[in-house]
C-alpha cells in the first residue's frame, strides 16, 4: 500500500475516533506534509463490521478539499448512517475502513434499458438514478453484490424511493469510477 493510501486511512480512522477520544485530527500538519490533500476532491467512506455494511456517507461531486471531506464522511459513516445507530467504541476497534475517490459523474444517455445495459460496465461505473425529484447512487463495488444489470437497477430504483415497476419514464443516468482504497 502506497504512502498516500495509508495517510488516507489514517484520517479516516483518526476522524473517527476523536468522538471517542478528547483529540482532534492534526489538520495543519497533514496539510503542511501532504500537498494532494489540498486537492478538491469527492470520497465516499464505508465501514465494515464483520464483512457486513456498517455505514457509508459520501459526496457524489468534489465540493471541499479531500481532507475537509474525507474528515466529514468519515464521521458520518461512523455517526450519522440514518440506516444505523451510531458507532461503539467497541465496534470502532474492529470496523475496516474503506475509501473510494470518485471521477466527476458523466451523463450516459441512452434509448432504452437494453442500450443502458449494454453500456454499462459492472465493477467499474458507479450509477447515479434521478427521477422526478428522487436520486440515488450506488458505488462500483455495488456490483459485487447486485451483479446483474436487472438486480442492480431494481435495488438503485427503490434505493431512490422508485418503484421499478411504475417508472413515470426513462431516468436520467450519471457513471463516474471510483478508486478504492481500503485496510
Amino acid at each position: 500500500m502506497g504512502e498516500k493510501n495509508r495517510v488516507l486511512l489514517k484520517i479516516a480512522k483518526e476522524a473517527i475516533e476523536t468522538t471517542f477520544e478528547n483529540k482532534k485530527v492534526n489538520k495543519e500538519s497533514y496539510l503542511e506534509n501532504y500537498d494532494f490533500l489540498k486537492e478538491q476532491e469527492a470520497t465516499f467512506v464505508t465501514l465494515t463490521l464483520n464483512g457486513k455494511l456498517r455505514g457509508c456517507i459520501g459526496s457524489l461531486i468534489a465540493h471541499r478539499t479531500l481532507f475537509d471531506d474525507l474528515i466529514n464522511n468519515a464521521k458520518a459513516a461512523a455517526f450519522s448512517d440514518p440506516r444505523f445507530n451510531p458507532l461503539t467504541k467497541d465496534e470502532f476497534e474492529k470496523i475496516k475502513i474503506e475509501i473510494s475517490i470518485l471521477t466527476k459523474p458523466e451523463p450516459l444517455e441512452y434509448k432504452d434499458f437494453e442500450d443502458l445495459k449494454s453500456k454499462l460496465i459492472p465493477k467499474k461505473h458507479g450509477v447515479i438514478l434521478q427521477l422526478d425529484g428522487h436520486r440515488a447512487t450506488f458505488l462500483p463495488q455495488v456490483w459485487d453484490e447486485l451483479s446483474t444489470f436487472e438486480e442492480f437497477m431494481v435495488h438503485l430504483c427503490q434505493k431512490a424511493g422508485l418503484n421499478p415497476q411504475k417508472l413515470s419514464t426513462y431516468p436520467k443516468i450519471e457513471t463516474y469510477e471510483a478508486i478504492k482504497i481500503k485496510e
